[in-house]
């Protein structure tokens, strides 16, 4: 394995966050703030604890995962097709290095910069509500875990897209519905029969419930069927990739 290259390819990418810090880290994180201030403070407090937890508290996870995907997508499908776009791909394409190395470079740096930046928004979420982990390392590896697969989701979107506005299709028209309407700001067990089996189809749903029960202890669908959720879309997205690479679609003129 060539690490020379895949350090120079992260390296790279890494670097774009600080010289973007305003839009890579700080826009995001007054965001979230502002979602505490009118979800956790001002309705919060009119509303009663759901399973024991304060309003407050219980969104943090949902919170979390909002940003955690939108990040992995984002930074992953524009790391990639930026390249794409100046033609610059093509070097490296050219260069003595695997289809995995390529990946593992911009891959790792767009997870890299959501785990940080998730890691950051729940720093930021003790300054306005009480906080503690039930499961502290089940937390961190269903943060990077899911920041791993959702990035691996955006590098397929950044060769998928053949401009910037489909860049933005998939998260915003996709994956934003999904994310609300997945248990981030309420437990799928307040709904009715009905619209709860309909949730189930959310996959979502089992993102959030993985990380809130690494908060509380405590979830609306079993961890396995969670963990086996999200180990199946990282092996689609694994496969997707394996065959972009294999037949070169949108990589080779």
């Amino acid at each position: 394995m060539n690490l020379h290259a895949v350090r120079a390819i992260y390296l790279f990418e890494m670097a774009r966050t600080w010289r973007t810090v305003m839009q890579s880290v700080i826009s995001p994180v007054i965001s979230t703030s502002l979602y505490f201030v009118v979800f956790g403070a001002a309705i919060g407090q009119h509303m009663n604890q759901i399973e024991g937890v304060e309003y407050g508290a219980f969104i943090v996870p949902g919170l979390m995962m909002l940003t955690l995907l939108m990040q992995s997508i984002s930074n992953a499908s524009f790391g990639i097709y930026f390249p794409r776009f100046t033609g610059t791909i093509y070097e490296v394409l050219s260069a003595p290095i695997s289809p995995f190395e390529i990946v593992a470079g911009y891959v790792g740096a767009a997870a890299s910069k959501s785990i940080m930046l998730g890691l950051i928004i729940l720093a930021t979420s003790t300054l306005f509500v009480p906080l503690s982990i039930a499961h502290p390392f089940a937390m961190l590896a269903f943060l990077v875990l899911t920041a791993v697969t959702f990035s691996l989701f955006g590098f397929i979107i950044g060769i998928w897209a053949d401009g910037f506005e489909k860049l933005q299709l998939v998260p915003l028209l996709i994956v934003t519905p999904l994310t609300f309407l997945g248990g981030s700001f309420y437990s799928i067990d307040m709904l009715p029969p009905f619209w709860r089996a309909v949730s189930l189809f959310n996959p979502v749903v089992y993102l959030v419930s993985a990380f809130r029960w690494s908060f509380f202890g405590q979830s609306e669908v079993s961890i396995g069927v969670s963990l086996g959720m999200t180990t199946l879309f990282l092996a689609l997205c694994l496969g997707g990739i394996a065959w972009i690479f294999r037949s070169g679609y949108r990589l080779k003129v």
